[in-house]
């Protein structure tokens, strides 16, 4: 925090009133015109490019920016969003507009863990991983902050602090119940980065309850974890009316003024919602001081000055121009992302298509030509949009005939109210017949899943029942492929399917997740081979939801590829390509060290093949002997590299003691002496894997000596 800036916000927080100082922590801060502060909503929103404010860039869902397991792309993608975000700002500002959606303070990234292949949200996150997800949640916050944060282009916050995800249903009175060890070894582990090393300007808290507490009025978390042991400065923000469930759905106060209290008095500074228009009251009962709510709002004051908010301090930002929004160099960047997050699953050579081969092309399905499954949930407005077929058709052009039908609804048994059900399926097999290839574009979109509220149908507030393809869509694909003709399965989704069926009847299948407004036009290029698919897969692809312990049970025992002691469909890491990648000479410097000492482990990466490639090489650690239950695997480095047919290079990664550590059950992060496996290669190092890819990994035993020691983890 900037003591020059602090100093300044201390002398403006001291000329107001408690009616104005209130005021201020309310999301649309008031204005208050004898100090010279205009009104200021908090609320924006950035998860994957502006939102909500007209049109911007619509990057990949960040599920999809998750696949891409690059750390230089999101921040490149933060980068941009903030860009374009400043240059809004610059002119809604200059043309009197203070609205919601409209200020500086972005709410993203969603740094939960998607521990749950049936919670609506997880296309909101970076996946299951916590280092995955830490590593480009630091990358997203530090392109959206920019580098000097005494000047900050704009501000980040990591979100929903903290156990949270889903149900969707429940999550106004849920109390999840967890234990320290998975505390600290999942759920926390993101936020402490975004925290300590990214620097993040805000923390918003969850819905629900954690071990009984109000999440945005816990003591434990925001106060003992957040700011005394992390030494957070920044400010905390309550998710959108999650205080007014302390009385009204949790029960652990009696009304708003308790809750207000509550809240203030356990670090939340500011509320997206209206409970704190009832802190006054709670002031005047003595049950919050006025230094508790003065700290709040230095805090709230301090970043508006630096953000360049108060006309008192101009922002070195203030004269980006509108031309940057949806400029070609972020359009190009959304392309780029969308085809680094597409995952190959599944090829039997009919992939990469080739057009001189083909007179005629059906695209099937109800995702073929959907605007809605391209862009995810907290999405913006894009000038333009080219949806599967759409891209199709304008890499083809008129060389090629391209047949399309919908086949039948996103979720209904029908496309049409007074038509019998499969009313479709006619029109499609036609297409599939007349066609050379069929390209079936099947999945969800955010109308079914996505956050409660904004998504819900018979799945339930936006979270999924089961792994199956909604409505009719497996239906369709079956009699689709029982055509004959080969079939690309195209998945638009922000989460996994069960697609154990497609593996063993369908020639291709990839992934695409919410791949962005243009989202199409990287589709068709992949397609065709102009670029090679090079995601990876930051979920786990379970082979059924009979796998799947209960959805309210947030132990992290069998779930995701941490834990769970199954056999999935697809694993996480998990990814094909076009080309032939070999690794090969693998090496570490030694096999046993002190409890300080650092390892370096080298491999050399080759493209064999005949396309350029981009590869994920991944380095995963377990503890052979730990003293308590550790994951089977944990990532712990990865790195992405671009390779050219026939060219080698050598990956190198450094590990130090923190690499190492282990959780215990008090939520300590230890290194313990005694055996380890370290295992690097192009995906886990797991029999699934290997059976899909044909390549196995390297694996050293190393053995640790001495002592254990506590690390920061």
């Amino acid at each position: 925090m900037n003591q020059e800036t602090m100093k300044r916000a201390k002398e403006i927080v001291s000329q107001m009133t408690m009616e104005e100082k209130t005021s201020q922590m309310l999301y649309h801060a008031a204005a208050i015109d004898r100090l010279g502060i205009p009104a200021y909503c908090w609320w924006n929103e950035a998860l994957h490019g502006v939102a909500r404010a007209g049109d911007a860039t619509v990057f990949p869902q960040a599920i999809g920016l998750g696949a891409t397991f690059d750390e230089e792309l999101v921040e490149k993608i933060g980068d941009a969003t903030s860009t374009e975000g400043r240059a809004k700002y610059n002119q809604f500002t200059k043309h009197g507009d203070r609205d919601i959606y409209k200020g500086l303070t972005y709410w993203a990234p969603n740094v939960n863990i998607f521990r749950d292949p049936r919670w609506g949200r997880g296309h909101e996150t970076y996946g299951e991983d916590p280092y995955l997800t830490g590593q480009l949640g630091m990358a997203f916050v530090k392109g959206l902050q920019g580098p000097d944060l005494d000047n900050p282009k704009a501000a980040a916050c990591a979100k929903h602090f903290a156990v949270h995800s889903g149900p969707e249903a429940d999550r106004h009175h849920f109390d999840a119940r967890v234990s320290d060890q998975d505390l600290y070894d999942t759920y926390l582990y993101a936020f402490k980065r975004l925290v300590k090393d990214a620097k993040v300007e805000s923390v918003m808290g969850a819905y629900n309850r954690v071990n009984g507490e109000p999440a945005c009025g816990s003591k434990r978390l925001l106060k003992d974890i957040l700011r005394d042991d992390w030494g957070f400065e920044g400010h905390v923000v309550s998710d959108c009316w999650a205080i007014r469930d302390f009385h009204e759905n949790h029960k652990v106060t009696g009304c708003e003024v308790e809750s207000a209290a509550l809240a203030v008095n356990n670090g939340c500074d500011l509320n997206c919602g209206c409970v704190y228009e009832k802190l006054i009251y709670a002031y005047k009962a003595g049950l919050v001081s006025e230094e508790t709510i003065n700290t709040a709002v230095e805090r709230l004051i301090e970043l508006r000055l630096r953000l360049g908010t108060l006309p008192e301090r101009k922002s070195k930002y203030d004269d980006i121009p509108y031309e940057v929004v949806e400029c070609k160099e972020h359009k190009d960047l959304a392309n780029e992302a969308a085809k680094e997050s597409f995952v190959l699953l599944k090829n039997d050579g009919v992939l990469p298509l080739n057009k001189d081969k083909l007179k005629t092309i059906g695209v099937i399905g109800p995702n073929s030509n959907s605007r809605i499954a391209l862009v995810g949930n907290y999405e913006g407005i894009s000038s333009e949009y080219i949806t599967p077929l759409e891209g199709i058709q304008r890499f083809v052009g008129d060389d090629i005939r391209v047949f399309h039908a919908d086949g039948t609804h996103l979720w209904k048994d029908r496309m049409h109210v007074l038509s019998e059900a499969r009313d479709d399926f006619a029109e499609a097999m036609a297409v599939a017949e007349h066609s050379d290839v069929v390209v079936m574009c099947l999945g969800l979109d955010s109308t079914i899943e996505g956050e409660e509220g904004d998504a819900g149908n018979e799945f339930g507030s936006g979270d999924k029942k089961g792994l199956k393809l909604p409505g009719l869509q497996q239906e369709l694909l079956e009699k689709i492929t029982a055509v004959g003709k080969p079939v690309v399965l195209l998945l638009l989704s922000g989460s996994a399917l069960d697609l154990s069926w497609a593996q063993e009847n369908v020639n291709a299948i990839m992934q695409c997740w919410y791949p962005g407004a243009r989202g199409g036009k990287a589709i068709a290029q992949v397609l065709f081979g102009l670029d090679s698919p090079s995601g990876k897969l930051p979920v786990t692809f379970y082979a059924s939801d009979k796998d799947l312990p209960d959805f309210k049970d947030y132990s992290m025992d069998n779930r995701t590829y941490r834990y769970f002691k199954g056999t999935p469909l697809y694993p996480f890491g998990y990814g094909l390509g076009y080309s032939k990648i070999k690794c090969g000479n693998a090496a570490i410097d030694k096999l046993s060290g002190g409890m300080d000492e650092h390892f370096t482990v080298n491999i050399d990466v080759t493209n064999q093949g005949s396309m350029n490639q981009k590869e994920v090489v991944q380095l995963y650690i377990k503890d052979v002997e730990a003293s308590t239950r550790v994951p089977l695997w944990s990532l712990r480095k990865v790195m992405r590299v671009s390779l050219t047919p026939g060219e080698t290079k050598t990956v190198s990664f450094e590990l130090a003691p923190r690499d190492f550590a282990i959780i215990d059950e008090n939520g300590n992060a230890i290194v313990e002496p005694g055996k380890f496996k370290i295992a690097i290669g192009t995906s886990q190092p797991d029999g699934r894997s290997e059976e899909l890819t044909g390549n196995k990994c390297d694996v050293f035993e190393i053995e640790l000596k001495g002592e254990t020691i506590q690390v920061e983890y």
